[in-house]
């Protein structure tokens, strides 16, 4: 008895407290993905690419487009189709002015409908002008498995995307530092309210410490959908998921086997660097302009390794880049940086006249 009450009790704290470093995170959602912001590396998928219904998640596009509109201290009118729109609200009533920055926080933090319609009409001078907006700049993004009908996503069946494509569009958006600021506030009051907006996205007002925005959505037929961002250790992660009945929970599991299974690899360093070329002990001096970092694990991170390409002519060349180093994992291109002029003599000038070729692959120096 004693026995099958021991086991009882280690199943039940099994259950509760998954095994960490687990292959993949277990999602509730249908589609889902897992990002690294800096680089878009996906660490997990799950159906990423499958197109679906997203709902409200469709402000982000709006946000980001009213954002970069430079119309933010514009006061905007509500209209009567904006204030009779369905679902969620802010409560406008019709002929209220009201500043295009309070709009897109009524817009992110409360989800309102009728405030993604009077974005719409003021900054592409109709909904269907700003529609046609989002989908332009859907095209230029990548996003290639999307359609926008509307400004809000409210259900339509030529309104969709996938999640790889919102992560896409998250991504870009999180590069604004306004969109990161409206994003990232649990509160918020308009100059035309006496009381304040309270963020919807329970992920960062309440659940997860590391959660630095994001947007939730949710229709009945579309069910629930939610991306947010997350940031911890230096990482910065994406996570979207559509038709998620366990939502808030697929995107704590998601994080956290993220950050357990990956860490920002540094590959490169800013600054002067020295390089030695194959079977000879000449040396050549370059410049990295930029830190440059790469989420990988720790299997990834043994295996990884590096070729660096110099000009022949990189000596009497007036090209700003003279090289580039290429990083390979399992054998395949991972990214690669440039080498720039370091400007420095060398010690042997008839060196230069030695090399015919386009490319010299050469190793670095520590």
């Amino acid at each position: 008895m004693r026995f099958l009450i021991l086991i009882l009790i280690l199943l039940v704290v099994q259950l509760g407290f998954p095994i960490t470093g687990q292959a993949t995170p277990v999602v509730s959602a249908n589609n889902a993905i897992l990002i690294e912001q800096s680089t878009g590396r996906v660490l997990y998928e799950k159906k990423a690419h499958e197109e679906a219904s997203i709902a409200s998640i469709t402000k982000i596009m709006t946000a980001i487009i009213a954002i970069e509109s430079g119309k933010m201290d514009e006061m905007a009118t509500a209209s009567r189709s904006a204030i009779y729109t369905e679902g969620s609200s802010i409560y406008l009533e019709q002929g209220e002015e009201m500043k295009l920055e309070d709009l897109v926080y009524g817009l992110m933090l409360r989800s309102g409908n009728d405030a993604a319609i009077a974005i719409a009409e003021h900054v592409g001078g109709s909904e269907e002008g700003f529609v046609y907006m989002m989908n332009e700049k859907a095209k230029w993004l990548g996003m290639t498995n999307t359609h926008f009908d509307n400004p809000h996503g409210l259900d339509s069946e030529t309104h969709y995307s996938t999640a790889y494509d919102m992560a896409i569009l998250t991504r870009y958006a999180m590069e604004n530092n306004t969109f990161q600021e409206i994003s990232g506030s649990e509160n918020y009051i308009s100059e035309n309210r006496s009381y304040s907006w309270k963020n919807k996205n329970r992920l960062l007002t309440q659940f997860y410490e590391y959660c630095t925005g994001g947007k939730t959505g949710y229709t009945k037929q579309t069910g629930r959908t939610l991306v947010t961002t997350a940031e911890k250790d230096g990482m910065k992660l994406i996570a979207v998921t559509l038709d998620a009945p366990d939502d808030w929970n697929d995107h704590i599991s998601m994080f956290e086997w993220g950050y357990e299974n990956y860490q920002m690899e540094p590959l490169s360093d800013e600054g002067p660097i020295k390089y030695r070329l194959n079977e000879t002990n000449l040396t050549v001096n370059g410049f990295v302009e930029d830190e440059i970092s790469y989420p990988l694990s720790v299997e990834e991170i043994e295996v990884l390794t590096s070729s660096t390409f110099l000009l022949s002519n990189y000596l009497t060349t007036d090209e700003e880049i003279i090289g580039k180093t290429v990083f390979y994992l399992d054998d395949e291109q991972l990214m690669e940086t440039h080498i720039f002029q370091n400007r420095l003599e060398p010690n042997d000038h008839d060196f230069k006249q030695t090399f015919t070729s386009i490319l010299i692959q050469i190793i670095g120096l520590k």
